[in-house]
């Protein structure tokens, strides 16, 4: 894989000659997989160069991915000026963070308006397709991508690029959450903690290095590291290596130079192998690996493509008591969101609050005394509440927490002050995070083959046969579950030949746990529903008939297709030992025998 450096200066273009060597224009990286598949990272004034380069390149037309990390301008600002968008013959694919509000293609015209930009989106020639994204993974030709909300005052997404064996992470406009280093270095703090995870084990991060640790203690809050906290948590999590990027605009060459200095001597000292060193317009880093670990993404995790089609008026947000100015902030913040925003006088009313309006978002001020944030979060962990709907808690506080009693609760923190544009933020992401897991199954490789074969079966919209039923009377009282079907699998929908405890003969192929069953030649089970990102806000589980335990067996013809399931459902969770999941397999059997045959009368 290849990496290239055309942008690596923060927040405004420095172009002069104390910016030579390190360069004067803003974000803007290439990356090129062995395959020749193309990925531009962010957009900023060194995409104009990037453009000039590619359009004299050997290869035309275009082919190209570009990445959008977030829409400030010092990321976005090289689109009028990036030339392969313009020619006809050109492809491109778009990706941003999914906005609550605007498209990211609406977001992108914003700053081409007649006012402030004499041409248009509307002039750009190449085939340009927008992606709104939010936090999962989703490919790019041969390389797979992870994207992962940073911590920033606007909605920024960081990139994770895994192919070839290696893995470039780009980590650009994220501020640390905890903001106080530990004295040994390590990660304390649960969400700097995922970030981690994030980064770990890449061959290279380019991660944001704006400040420095004597100057971060007057910009908290603006959503920047510093080279110290990226040298750290790269070191703790096994990087190879590390280009620090995004340098402040009032940073020369020479001062770039002496934090190298300062961060290497970091290094040397805590003994690791980590390399690190500073992006600079032009530099090529090619990333080699031993062997190719056919790096791919799991069914399980979330498709950062999903599209996303959720009102931000249907969301609302509990606050418990807070200060004033606090709670004006999230009032604001809500308000901006168009997010309804209740609040409760004590923890009682807080619990009723929850228990009846569902909140998309609980936030909670560790401090209050009127309003406990520790009973909070704990009767919601403990409840049936916490299974059902999944709340979210945003914990407020004005110090480092790693000692709080509430360290113990899957929660979030934000450390006040804080502004009303961070807090938006925390939002927005908040609410994305918890409104999006739902997978749609992808089609079958043999959809055509498949299809063609159904019908060739001339069952689908039968009437009810005995020989179905008995089989399923049979699998619903031996396994005690509520609902079983025989689902057939068509273009749009799943039509039930046999079914007990629904009252409907179908639904849409896009909610259904089958269309996920049929991809495999292996039995589907899902113990809990609520606790797998591909089915949690699955209407059919948030909804009637509350699915939370699956069982799928698929069922196959001689052909080789895979028509349907022998599906088993409960509206609780379930675990199947070995012995009952061979039964499941024989009883699956039977209706493929039967599938397998004409429909006859049953004998008198």
């Amino acid at each position: 894989m290849l990496v290239r450096f055309w942008g690596t200066r923060g927040s405004l273009a420095k172009p002069g000659p104390a910016t030579v060597r390190y360069g004067g224009n803003t974000s803007c990286v290439e990356v090129r997989s062995a395959a020749g598949t193309l990925v531009v990272i962010d957009c900023g004034t060194g995409a104009h160069n990037l453009g000039h380069a590619l359009l004299a390149g050997p290869n035309q037309p275009l082919r190209g991915h570009l990445l959008i990390s977030h829409t400030h301008w010092d990321h976005i600002q090289g689109i009028p000026f990036f030339e392969p968008l313009f020619a006809p013959d050109n492809e491109w694919d778009i990706y941003a963070p999914h906005s609550l509000g605007q498209s990211i293609r609406d977001t992108l015209a914003g700053q081409m308006q007649y006012t402030y930009f004499p041409v248009t989106l509307e002039a750009l020639g190449a085939k340009i397709r927008y992606h709104d994204l939010v936090e999962g993974v989703f490919q790019l030709g041969d390389i797979t991508v992870r994207s992962r909300y940073l911590n920033h005052p606007a909605l920024t997404l960081g990139y994770r690029l895994e192919a070839d064996g290696v893995a470039v992470v780009y980590s650009c406009d994220h501020e640390p959450f905890s903001h106080q280093p530990s004295a040994d270095k390590t990660v304390t703090s649960e969400q700097d903690r995922r970030h981690a995870d994030f980064l770990r084990e890449a061959d290279l991060v380019i991660h944001d290095a704006q400040y420095t640790a004597t100057e971060y203690a007057n910009k908290i809050g603006w959503g920047h590291s510093t080279a110290e906290f990226a040298v750290d948590i790269c070191n703790a999590v096994g990087v190879k290596q590390l280009a620090l990027t995004h340098h402040d605009p009032m940073r020369d060459d020479d001062a770039v130079d002496r934090i190298i200095v300062a961060m290497r001597d970091r290094i040397s000292a805590s003994g690791q192998p980590l390399h690190v060193f500073a992006a600079a317009e032009g530099d090529t880093i090619e990333l080699q690996s031993g062997c190719d670990t056919g790096i791919t993404h799991s069914a399980t995790e979330f498709s950062a493509v999903t599209p996303i089609a959720t009102a931000i008026s249907e969301h609302s947000i509990y606050m418990g008591v807070t200060d004033a100015q606090t709670a004006g902030v999230i009032r604001g913040a809500a308000a901006a969101e168009n997010v309804r925003l209740m609040s409760g006088t004590n923890t009682e009313t807080a619990l009723q609050i929850i228990a009846t309006d569902r909140p998309s978002l609980l936030i909670v001020d560790e401090q209050s005394t009127a309003d406990d944030a520790v009973k909070i979060c704990r009767a919601v962990k403990d409840s049936d509440l916490q299974a059902s709907v999944q709340t979210p808690v945003v914990v407020l506080t004005d110090r480092e927490h790693t000692a709080s009693e509430l360290a113990e609760f899957d929660t979030d923190w934000m450390i006040k002050p804080f502004s009303h544009e961070y807090a938006r933020t925390r939002v927005h992401a908040a609410i994305l995070q918890t409104t999006c897991r739902w997978i749609r199954a992808s089609l079958p490789e043999n959809e055509a083959a498949r299809l063609a074969a159904l019908d060739a079966l001339e069952i689908l919209d039968s009437a009810p046969e005995e020989r179905f039923d008995r089989i399923i009377r049979i699998a619903s009282g031996a396994f005690e579950v509520p609902i079983a079907l025989v689902s057939l699998v068509d273009r749009d929908r799943q039509w039930f030949k046999s079914c007990i405890g629904l009252d409907v003969k179908e639904t849409p192929r896009d909610m259904a746990f089958c269309a996920h069953a049929i991809l495999e030649d292996e039995l589907l089970i899902v113990p809990d529903a609520l606790q797998d990102p591909r089915f949690a806000d699955n209407p059919l589980v948030t909804g009637e008939p509350h699915v939370r335990f699956y069982a799928g067996c698929p069922l196959k013809l001689p052909d080789g297709n895979l028509m349907g399931t022998l599906c088993l459902i409960d509206t609780r969770p379930r675990q199947l030992d070995d012995g009952r999941i061979n039964l499941l397999r024989d009883l699956g059997k039977l209706v493929e025998t039967e599938l397998s045959r004409k429909a006859r009368p049953e004998p008198d």
